[in-house]
């Protein structure tokens, strides 16, 4: 690869996968391999001579649980001792060397297990065929004859060790074919495991990109120009440089400025006191006002991008016996993870018989596009990079597609050769330079008949488009089908479950200067949103009982219906009247999305003050397997939190140009006294591997409004809530 490679290239080049993932105690990327330490049996797997199983995971772990889940693919197909299992990521220098020996290392869109499910369990199987082959060579017997458990090679009461027989394996040529086990014969995947990484977390030894230490570190904060689009104009150096620990001041890109001392605290107040000028460019009297109007706007345009089509909408309506409009909206999210944006780097120049070399150490959930900012910033050939994945305190897609804080600690660390710079960005900074969910409107309009049948549907998306703020090149003929997720004819990343004979769903794609990103949960929220608080108000002009009618227009989609089925009665819909002379109130909701099939069923109650309170919340998933169910009822719960978070609180407005919520004060998050009881319903079907981390939060604000609708008689169509009286 050429030294003037783009990030986006080689993102490009690598973008058929999706993960980077490790558990580590120490520093990665300081711990050199011994010399004479085992060799591997592949890629995925290294036993070592104390029959410790090491098993290398490409994915990201950010609280998710991905490492542990695919450490139990692996182990399933190797039969190993699981009590002896560590894990450890793979850096993407590695994996770029080895001609991406590990596949993708973007771990985004609940694709963590979904997408190397095969590969990995492949990895386990292979090497476990290495060792059944390493014995019966010892043995001088038949391969059939011997069997593996627990770590171990045995045959007629004769057994060795893998970590015995690994030495000899690795040296045996890979079986041309391999047979994985069907998920009825497990025995260690499909159990509630415990994590492999807690333990480290709870004893404070886990490193995350925070605590980093190198020696001789040096550290970093930033400002960039406050207004989307805004550049800096000048900054006054001189002014700090006297101040205690400050080392240099640098202009990174043509908008942000850094101080370097030898503590943070030195360097952001340092920052904080450096006069500068700005240009703030021609968004500097931008405001949510004027986006919501563009927005509006794009609700009638004649042109739009169609995404799922079928029969004569217009004609249908046009002659429908009763129409039912309403327009929904969401607002531009912030991640908020609770680690904010960091990356520590060091940039070595040249020396004799050493060429330059750039290092990244930073939380990251593409090391591949991590490497790809790495080389792009120090004008360095990805082969003279390298980028060391450390776990994530909260990831939410923030630290996957775009990664513009490694860019700039590289830049910073240039200034400084030979000196390792870590660049940590405060709360403000992480809060007003975001990659937000995208904003948008949404106008819906449906046609029913004399019998009240709903006959026709038109749902008119406008607003944002992620892909074409990351990856323009995607777009074609001006469609992000991204937009469109859990609202598609089929296909893994969303289908439409509801029969509905005439069907129009189309976005008007309106860019507002603010830039989006991939926001846990995509589009599938808001789509959600949109259409099943919509079927909850056409079941109302249509007289119908919401689960009734759902029922009616999921006949032919089983799973959709079967999850459904599964929330309504364990939630007790039928016994709903019941509840309602108590105060409580129930609301439905259900979609399809990242390869899964979830519902919720939320129950609620509003007092005479316009008091909510959301007391318990039912929940399906259909992923098709289960590998941690423990897992996955834990990833529900988190996703609620998440979910209702942006229902209630979550809201980034614009005014002048720059973002109003500059930390938690001004952008709360749920407390622990808003959590409702969640009651998660697993469900596989077998058959397919869905995601898990993200589809149910799609269900938990349409499932809440639709109750609050039946406690209130008030239609919310517009997030959050908290602007809302329930009075």
């Amino acid at each position: 690869m050429s030294a003037t490679l783009s990030r986006r290239s080689f993102l490009h080049a690598t973008s058929a996968a999706a993960g980077g993932l490790m558990v580590g105690f120490h520093v990665p990327g300081l711990a050199q391999q011994p010399a004479g330490a085992p060799p591997e049996l592949n890629a995925w797997v290294q036993i070592l001579p104390d029959d410790t199983t090491v098993i290398r995971i490409a994915r990201s772990e950010m609280g998710q649980g991905t490492l542990t889940g695919l450490a139990q693919l692996v182990a399933e197909e190797l039969e190993c001792d699981w009590r002896k299992v560590k894990t450890e990521y793979p850096t993407p220098g590695q994996n770029l060397a080895r001609n991406r020996a590990w596949g993708s290392m973007s771990t985004g869109g609940s694709r963590g297990v979904r997408e190397s499910h095969e590969y990995v369990r492949k990895g386990g199987a292979l090497a476990r065929a290495l060792l059944i082959q390493a014995a019966a060579n010892q043995w001088n017997v038949a391969v059939v004859e011997c069997a593996t458990a627990s770590g171990w090679v045995t045959h007629a009461g004769k057994r060795l060790s893998y970590g015995q027989l690994a030495a000899e394996a690795a040296k045996l040529a890979a079986p041309a074919d391999i047979q994985l086990k069907a998920a009825k014969d497990w025995t260690l995947a499909g159990r509630p495991l415990k994590r492999l990484d807690t333990a480290a977390k709870l004893d404070g030894s886990q490193v995350y990109g925070m605590d980093l230490r190198l020696p001789g570190m040096l550290n970093a904060a930033i400002k960039d120009c406050p207004v989307f689009g805004g550049k800096l104009k000048s900054f006054d150096a001189a002014a700090v440089m006297s101040r205690p620990g400050v080392k240099k001041v640098v202009q990174v890109g043509d908008s942000a400025v850094a101080v370097v001392a030898d503590t943070w605290w030195r360097a952001k107040t340092a920052l904080d006191a450096l006069p500068i000028v700005w240009d703030e460019g021609p968004n500097a009297t931008l405001s949510s006002a004027d986006v919501a109007a563009t927005l509006k706007a794009g609700l009638d345009a004649p042109q739009a991008a169609v995404g799922s089509s079928q029969g004569d909408v217009a004609a249908t309506l046009a002659g429908a016996a009763k129409t039912v409009q309403a327009v929904y909206g969401t607002p531009h999210q912030n991640h908020a993870t609770m680690e904010v944006m960091n990356a520590t780097a060091l940039f070595t120049p040249a020396a004799v018989g050493t060429p330059e070399r750039c290092e990244v150490w930073t939380p990251t959930q593409n090391g591949e596009a991590a490497l790809a900012a790495a080389a792009e910033a120090s004008g360095l050939p990805p082969s003279a990079c390298e980028v060391y994945k450390l776990h994530l305190g909260g990831g939410f897609g923030r630290r996957g597609a775009v990664h513009d804080w490694v860019r700039q600690a590289v830049i910073i660390a240039k200034e400084l050769p030979g000196t390792p710079v870590k660049l940590l960005w405060t709360r403000e900074e992480d809060m007003t330079h975001g990659r937000y969910h995208p904003v948008t409107q949404c106008k819906l309009t449906a046609g029913l008949d004399a019998a009240g049948k709903l006959t026709a549907l038109h749902m008119r998306i406008s607003g944002q488009s992620i892909v074409a703020g990351i990856f323009p090149q995607n777009i074609k003929d001006g469609k992000d089908p991204a937009v469109f997720q859990g609202l598609n004819a089929g296909g893994a990343e969303g289908a439409f479950g509801y029969s509905v004979p005439h069907l129009l769903i189309d976005h008007a794609m309106r860019n507002p200067p603010v830039p989006p990103g991939f926001w846990r949960g995509v589009n599938l929220n808001q789509n959600a949103i949109y259409l099943e608080c919509f079927i909850d108000e056409v079941a109302l002009a249509a007289q119908r009982d919401p689960l009734a009618l759902r029922r009616e227009l999921l006949a032919s989609s089983p799973k959709h219906l079967a999850v459904l089925n599964a929330v309504a009665e364990k939630a007790g819909w039928a016994r709903r009247a019941a509840g309602e002379k108590k105060g409580r109130y129930l609301g439905l909701a259900q979609i399809m999305g990242f390869g899964s099939y979830v519902a919720a069923c939320a129950e609620v109650s509003v007092s005479k003050k316009g008091e909510l309170k959301i007391h318990r919340i039912v929940a399906a998933t259909d992923p098709g397997h289960a590998v941690n169910p423990q897992q996955i009822a834990a990833q529900i719960e988190g996703s609620f939190v998440y979910g209702l978070s942006a229902a209630l609180y979550g809201e980034i407005t614009i005014k002048d140009g720059r973002v109003e919520q500059q930390n938690f004060d001004t952008y709360p998050v749920m407390k622990m006294a808003d959590m409702p009881q969640v009651e998660s319903i697993v469900m596989p079907s077998g058959g397919f591997w869905g995601g898990v981390g993200e589809p149910t939060i799609a269900v938990a604000a349409p499932a809440v409004l639709n109750a609050i609708f039946a406690a209130t008689g008030k239609r919310i169509r517009d997030l959050p809530l908290r602007k809302h009286s329930l009075a």
